[in-house]
């Protein structure tokens, strides 16, 4: 990893704004919602146009179709309004259905700024903040959309860096507590472009292009193209190697299609990816995307640990991903914040250890779950594949199936025994004094250390194999990130004592001592 570089980064903070009035969002929104709701609807309004032109002239439906959105997005503009109040800050929104959001600005957690091109285009941003407490239905969120750039990066600066508040006798309404300092902001790591040479190895470009494929195969399927081309007379004399030639192929191209889509996404969702940290405010800032924009703020008190991800194709490029384990992102989160996209490993190590000040979870050795956890992995990974052959096997004695797909799976039983014995060594826990570090996965591998103080309750679960087996899975509760943590297949002396070590007193009280 390159050196952290010290770049300081001056920010304007003044006073957080106190208001009598309502607020209103950017007057340049109405240029944004209504093209959103337009985009949105637009399944419908070529649905209206279409049927629309059944008729001689139309009629009002092309326009109405255009209307409807269009109104849609100026009603929502008229009946937005906001404002800060020396204790909370209040969002009002709807006409006909009032909806009205408050959160105490001492509850404020993060504060996300997104901008799509549009925004971009326009100088606007969208600002999401997230006071940590969930709400039935939906996350615990205030949207503002849209406000104007400067504004919306004052509002996160003074939300997120405000001085400590005086005493309430001692402060009027209307005023803030104070000036605050502008706070020196240090550059940790920039992208460097290189590093798209992992996005293949991610499965983002599988997914992707699995559903362009979808939605390409879904009209070849409903028409005769593909049947015609099977019984055609040109595959039906290819021999049986030359379909399999074929076959191969067309895997290579989907290979191909996969890395292509995956580097192009790995560089719109990272180009740009910044990570600071403001001394001042004890918070870390990451900046990232190419067409749209996020920005999110991690306050250190909010930090609850980190997320060390190394999937098989990344962790054998040696490479990988870094997450934070944050209180008070939304839901789509899942609590984790990326600190640094797929990149080599001593990156990832190094800004793991500068945000967490200590090298110790991450290097930690890890104390292995014993035989019955190693036999349980050679179990579960060498019987499955070694069927493969088997059945295919029993298919060529009974009946025309290929020989030579026999020859290609032989040697799943051989891959059953590496991968069994690269996850049982990928699998252990450690104590450190201020984390539990617990690592699983082969093909999703992950090294993940918990703040112990942020455990807030222990489960222990035992499947009816585990059971056979004397083991068990103890999961740590949190109110951050995934909001549990596993520590998999461990004998159960060994997780109780794990859990009282890692927090004590918070299952003592449960134990049986026995007699000495």
């Amino acid at each position: 990893m390159s050196e952290p570089v010290s770049e300081p980064v001056s920010e304007p903070v003044s006073e957080l704004r106190h208001d009598a009035e309502w607020r209103r969002l950017d007057l340049r929104m109405l240029l944004v919602h209504p093209v959103n709701e337009v985009i949105r609807f637009l399944p419908v309004i070529i649905g209206i146009f279409v049927l629309g032109s059944g008729g001689e002239n139309g009629g009002p439906w092309h326009y109405i179709g255009v209307a409807i959105p269009i109104a849609i997005g100026l009603i929502r503009f008229a009946s937005t309004k906001f404002r800060i109040t020396p204790g909370q800050i209040e969002l009002h929104r709807g006409i006909l259905g009032r909806n009205v959001l408050t959160a105490p600005l001492d509850r404020v957690r993060t504060v996300e700024l997104t901008a799509t091109l549009i925004h971009r285009l326009l100088g606007l941003e969208k600002v999401e903040i997230g006071t940590g407490s969930a709400k039935k239905g939906g996350d615990s969120r205030l949207v503002l959309d849209s406000l104007g750039r400067e504004e919306a990066q004052r509002l996160r600066t003074e939300l997120l860096h405000r001085a400590p508040e005086v005493s309430t006798g001692s402060t009027s309404p209307g005023t803030a507590a104070g000036p605050a300092a502008a706070p020196a902001s240090h550059v940790i790591l920039r992208f460097d472009p290189r590093w798209v040479r992992y996005a293949p190895l991610t499965s983002s470009g599988v997914l992707i292009a699995v559903g362009a494929l979808g939605a390409v195969g879904g009209p070849l399927a409903g028409s005769n193209l593909i049947s015609d081309i099977a019984n055609s007379d040109a595959v039906s004399s290819l021999a049986d190697v030359a379909v399999s030639v074929l076959v191969l192929s067309l895997v290579a191209g989907f290979v191909v299609l996969s890395a292509i889509l995956a580097s192009g996404g790995y560089l719109l969702q990272n180009w740009g990816f910044t990570l600071t940290r403001e001394d001042r405010s004890r918070t870390y800032h990451v900046r990232r995307g190419a067409l749209t924009t996020r920005e999110t703020t991690i306050d250190l008190d909010r930090l609850r640990g980190l997320e060390v991800h190394e999937p098989l194709g990344l962790r054998l490029a040696g490479a990988g991903r870094l997450n934070a384990i944050v209180t008070g992102l939304d839901r789509r989160s899942e609590g984790s914040s990326p600190m640094v996209p797929a990149a080599p490993r001593p990156v990832v190590i190094g800004v793991g250890e500068h945000v967490l000040a200590e090298a110790g979870p991450l290097h930690a050795d890890l104390v292995q779950h014993g035989p019955a956890a190693q036999r349980r992995r050679y179990i579960r990974a060498i019987v499955p594949l070694a069927l493969v052959p088997l059945v295919l096997l029993l298919l060529v004695l009974l009946g025309p199936t290929p020989w030579w797909w026999v020859v290609l799976t032989a040697p799943l039983p051989v891959l059953g025994v590496l991968l069994a014995r690269d996850r049982y060594q990928r699998l252990g826990h450690a104590l450190t004094p201020a984390y539990v570090v617990m690592r699983w996965g082969c093909f999703r591998g992950r090294r993940d250390a918990l703040q112990r103080t942020g455990v807030i309750g222990w489960n222990i679960k035992q499947t009816f194999f585990q059971r056979r087996a004397g083991l068990v899975s103890l999961t740590a509760t949190t109110a951050a990130g995934r909001q549990s943590y596993e520590v998999l297949d461990v004998e159960e002396a060994t997780a109780v004592a794990l859990a009282d070590a890692a927090v004590p007193g918070l299952v003592s009280q449960f134990l049986v001592r026995s007699a000495s």
